[in-house]
């Protein structure tokens, strides 16, 4: 069973909330998991001056996302940042090369999930993942969320991401707060529950 986490970071933070779903989805027995992230589209002087370098150097040593990461899956669960309320422009431009997919079939009946980051509390998380959606609906894919047998969604004591559509985090304006451990408990438990999902579809 392959659970392949195929994610978008610029500044590390989806790509720590990335290593905990994957964390999630390895505690499932017969898991086999794999993390990539997406090309990258702006040049190396646009993402200097956007501070961006060196923290990608942190997950430089994660492969760069093909076809193959997608096709050959049984579950894939993206994870993109916000931008104004939707997926980055580098998830985007990934995705819509995935025609040859689409026009095969080939992520029909595959398990297919989402989390994200925004910037603010209110500042796209939901509208991300459920416009990500569409395109997993377009392919045929099984979506899974985060059902609310996971508790720490609710929690009212802090500040924190994660609802029923998948993980989040907040990252605030200046990108300085990195991932809580209630932020990244909620996303080891939907890696944890897309990999049970795909593991009882497969009927293993």
């Amino acid at each position: 069973m392959k659970v392949n986490i195929v994610f978008y970071s610029m500044y590390g933070h989806i790509y720590r909330m990335a290593e905990a779903v994957a964390e999630g989805a390895r505690q499932v027995s017969g898991a086999e998991v794999g993390l990539f992230q997406v090309p990258e589209t702006l040049p190396s002087e646009i993402l200097a001056k956007m501070g961006a370098m060196e923290a990608k150097k942190a997950f430089a040593h994660i492969p760069v996302a093909t076809m193959d990461a997608l096709s050959k899956a049984d579950a894939i669960i993206f994870g993109t940042p916000t931008r104004f309320g939707m997926m980055t422009a580098q998830m985007r431009s990934f995705l819509d090369a995935t025609g040859g997919l689409w026009m095969e079939g080939a992520l029909i009946g595959k398990v297919g999930s989402v989390f994200t980051s925004s910037a603010t509390q209110h500042g796209g998380q939901e509208s991300t993942i459920l416009s990500f959606h569409t395109t997993l609906l377009h392919h045929g894919m099984l979506i899974a969320g985060v059902p609310y047998s996971e508790k720490r969604q609710m929690t009212l004591d802090e500040i924190t991401g994660g609802s029923p559509y998948g993980a989040s985090t907040i990252v605030g304006g200046d990108g300085s707060r990195l991932p809580s451990e209630n932020e990244l408990a909620i996303a080891r438990f939907q890696g944890k529950h897309v990999a049970e999902i795909t593991k009882r579809l497969l009927g293993k």
